[in-house]
């Protein structure tokens, strides 16, 4: 268990077990503020969000998911979090652009265990 654990990254939202907001691409979303989670479920148009539950995600948590496979498309604040802890436990995960991410209009940047 790392020392980083417990520390919140960010936001996912789900509307049950295993219908959890995604991108496209499959990621699961982790948003930065649970104000920024609502604001991306009311572009994808879901007529009712209130359904969602949104909830804090913490680093242990997609430390775990990463390990069995899974893929988490983080925005800006929520990354910006999760970059400088999943340096120090030895992933080799690269320093993003945001800028150029929303450039060509992709403001989530992926991250996965391949």
């Amino acid at each position: 268990m790392s020392q980083n654990d417990n520390k919140v990254i960010g936001f996912f939202a789900y509307a049950s077990r295993d219908k959890v907001i995604c991108t496209d691409g499959a990621a699961c979303v982790i948003a930065g503020s649970k104000e920024s989670m609502e604001k991306y479920l009311r572009e994808i148009e879901l007529t009712n969000i209130k359904k969602h539950t949104i909830r804090k995600t913490r680093f242990g948590e997609i430390m775990k998911g990463l390990q069995y496979g899974a893929a988490y498309a983080f925005d800006e604040e929520s990354y910006t979090c999760f970059y400088p802890l999943a340096r120090e436990e030895g992933l080799d995960v690269q320093e993003v652009d945001f800028q150029k991410q929303k450039l060509v209009d992709n403001r989530f940047f992926t991250v996965q265990i391949l």
